[in-house]
């Protein structure tokens, strides 16, 4: 009788964990730069879905085959962003919504029908999110350009996915535009990109969030920072909020 006592309270304890709730955002982090992302209403969104391949995706979410989501936001098509959203889309039938980059990449694989070639300054609804293309510093393959992607959701909160980038001027029209609440930050530098210390120079200096979740870090083949360096350079700033991949946090108001 304990035994099932237990695990009943096992079960409840992780069905609520994984839970939407009411009037709240979740966003889960996947590893890297991939999320999955839930409105107030119950649209899931994916974004740079690099599962499959990505040593920092747990095991239990890194099979592609797991995702139904609403749509599939690609920042640029560098292997570790685009990941797996081809094959989720073809699995699914949802759109990859990306700049045309990504379209060239699979142009001979992926349906026309299955992607929506969006670029800076764009801004598509689905379900009741409305998702906007921002500028990102950075490079990409097969032509094109890389972008950020801005999320604004109906309870109030706004997400800024920076993608890949480097500190840069226009960062100012983001927040005069946009004024996110929620920044998913670019953190890892290396070879490819901004580290910590000017990612925290880029919120000082241009962006006010009640909220900072790094990404871009942790063990990879690219060398990046660890979570100890992160921690360390945003030191006695409260709006850190560090995920673990897997982990899942809501905001907004209950």
């Amino acid at each position: 009788m304990y035994r099932l006592f237990f695990f009943v309270l096992l079960w409840l304890s992780t069905s609520q964990a994984g839970a939407q709730k009411p009037n709240q955002v979740r966003v889960q982090w996947l590893g890297h730069a991939a999320f999955q992302i839930t409105s107030p209403g119950g649209t899931v969104l994916l974004l740079d879905p690099f599962l499959s391949q990505n040593p920092n995706t747990p095991d239990s979410l890194n099979n592609p085959g797991h995702y139904r989501p609403a749509a599939i936001l690609v920042t640029h098509s560098h292997a570790d962003h685009l990941g797996d959203a081809l094959t989720i889309a073809k699995n699914t039938g949802v759109k990859i919504i990306s700049p045309r980059m990504t379209a060239v990449y699979g142009r001979q694989t992926l349906a026309d029908s299955l992607q929506l070639i969006f670029n800076v300054g764009g801004t598509v609804t689905v379900g009741d999110v409305r998702i906007s293309a921002v500028p990102a510093m950075h490079s990409s393959d097969f032509g094109g350009r890389p972008i950020g992607f801005v999320l604004a959701f109906t309870n109030g909160e706004t997400i800024y996915h920076t993608g890949d980038t480097w500190i840069f001027g226009d960062m100012a029209l983001i927040q005069e535009f946009y004024r996110p609440t929620i920044i998913l930050l670019n953190v890892g530098g290396g070879a490819f990109s901004q580290d910590a210390q000017t990612a925290r120079t880029a919120v000082r200096r241009y962006f006010h969030p009640r909220v900072v979740i790094p990404m871009h870090f942790g063990p990879t083949p690219y060398h990046l920072a660890t979570e100890a360096e992160v921690r360390a350079v945003f030191a006695g700033d409260k709006r850190l909020r560090v995920l673990h991949p897997g982990e899942s946090a809501w905001f907004g108001h209950e």
